[in-house]
């Protein structure tokens, strides 16, 4: 069951705002009968008229991509420039990304029509697992890493402990390969974690988010989750929430970003 105002944004009449002043107005119908109340709940069985007009639902999908570089992860950019639905024109629902990678970073990236499924994979409680193949210019020394491990201090608060494996230190090119898993959201949080020791990040591809990789699809490629795979992603989401803490063993060995 969902809230009505909510299921009319969904089908793209109106915004979410916009569909409560209709429902306020005695503009929608449900079954036949007008409702006036914003907080009535609907179901998929349920008829559902907007002025006078039925509402058609859109089904949820969802899409798992192997993000190429230099992209945007946007509906759209005023500047012009390639965002990641440029890639998927043959998809007629209204799709959008699930979180953001950066504009050069690579990898696994999900989209979906679904908001409510977006946002508990994204919330902060969530602490949903995303691993990384990480490139740096410099040499990490084992003791930065394991500062990683316990967490360290950026100028948005103490990062949680990190899953950190120092793949090569390769000291005549000056670069070191790591691979990490955090279990937050932040806003470049790979990049400013590096930046915090002085490297800079000269490759970053997320490699698994959750328990998806992109397995065999190249960069720009896409296919469907399927549904037991949409199942488990939510089934992870709510077994992080109840233990309010991410785990380092188990799933966070298979998560990613």
């Amino acid at each position: 069951m969902e809230r009505l105002q909510k299921v009319i944004a969904a089908a793209g009449v109106a915004s979410r705002r916009k569909a409560e002043e209709m429902i306020a107005e005695g503009r929608v119908k449900v079954n036949g009968v007008t409702v006036w109340e914003l907080g009535t709940k609907v179901s998929g069985s349920d008829d559902i008229e907007v002025d006078g007009v039925p509402l058609q639902r859109e089904q949820k999908v969802y899409f798992l991509m192997n993000k190429p570089k230099k992209t945007l992860c946007a509906v759209s950019d005023d500047r012009g420039r390639e965002t990641v639905l440029d890639y998927m024109p043959g998809i007629a629902e209204r799709i959008y990304p699930v979180g953001r990678l950066d504009y050069d970073t690579t990898g696994v990236l999900l989209l979906t029509n679904d908001g409510e499924f977006a946002n508990r994979l994204m919330h902060p409680r969530s602490h949903f697992p995303k691993t990384y193949n990480v490139t740096i210019s410099g040499l990490m020394s084992d003791e930065e890493a394991h500062q990683l491990r316990k967490g360290i201090m950026l100028e948005d608060g103490m990062t949680l402990p990190a899953s950190v494996h120092v793949s090569s230190r390769n000291a005549k090119k000056e670069k070191t390969e790591l691979v990490i898993t955090i279990f937050e959201g932040r806003n470049r949080e790979i990049r400013r974690m590096m930046e915090y020791f002085g490297y800079t990040v000269t490759r970053l591809e997320r490699i698994r988010y959750g328990n998806l990789t992109y397995g065999t699809l190249r960069q720009g490629e896409y296919r469907r989750l399927r549904m037991f795979e949409v199942k488990e992603l939510l089934k992870f989401v709510e077994e992080a929430q109840s233990s309010e803490k991410p785990s380092h063993s188990g799933r966070s060995g298979s998560g990613s970003m």
